[in-house]
């Protein structure tokens, strides 16, 4: 994968796999529009890739068939630290409401420079029962002996979300379709269609001990 591709592949992950958007755009008044296929996220391990046909055995425990799409791309996840936020970057991060107050972070994703703004705001995400995703930029960073708490900020609003020191934190690093080997844990976002065939685009996978956690 050369440089060129790698930079769009990374561009095409974080747009499908940290979006949570369900609507497509009008293609006119004159023409009839289809039915939105139905936006969904598949953990688990790689059974087998066979061409453009990808085999998952999800977190559920049953195996998908996920078709990938013309010019698909993969990219893998590299460890970071919670010490690596720094204000101004752009983040990802999974988080639940705690109940002293605020919300406590799931995960953390470092996004790449060229990434800013991807999916900016704040929604509901499926790692876990009533967590939310929250793409923004770090406004400040407090460290603690416990974690930090950061400060983002989306659309004029300000969120404080607490991070452990072991909750993961991760970034995006090169990878090809010879890492989708079975048993590599992946992380694909991707579309269900009215028939009930998947198909995506884009696949974030484990590599060198390091599993996608979003």
């Amino acid at each position: 994968m050369n440089i060129e591709r790698h930079t769009k592949s990374l561009h095409c992950v974080l747009a499908g796999a940290l979006l949570a958007l369900g609507t497509f755009g009008s293609l006119g008044s004159a023409v009839a529009a289809e039915p939105a296929a139905q936006k969904i996220r598949v953990r688990g391990t790689v059974v087998a890739l066979a061409g453009e046909q990808l085999q998952v055995k999800s977190r559920e425990g049953d195996t998908v068939h996920i078709a990938l799409k013309p010019g698909w791309s993969v990219a893998a996840v590299a460890k970071a630290s919670v010490n690596d936020i720094k204000q101004g970057d752009y983040v990802g991060i999974a988080s639940l409401p705690k109940s002293e107050g605020g919300d406590g972070a799931l995960e953390v994703l470092i996004f790449p420079p060229q990434m800013k703004g991807t999916g900016e705001g704040s929604y509901g995400w499926d790692l876990q029962p009533n967590s939310t995703m929250t793409n923004a930029t770090v406004g400040d960073a407090v460290k603690s002996v416990q974690g930090s708490v950061v400060t983002v900020s989306y659309h004029g609003q300000d969120k404080k979300i607490s991070i452990q020191r072991d909750t993961p934190v991760v970034t995006l690093a090169p990878a090809t379709a010879a890492d989708l080997k079975p048993g590599a844990v992946v992380f694909v976002p991707a579309e269900k269609g009215a028939n009930g065939a998947i198909s995506s685009g884009q696949v974030i996978v484990g590599k060198n001990g390091v599993v996608p956690p979003m």
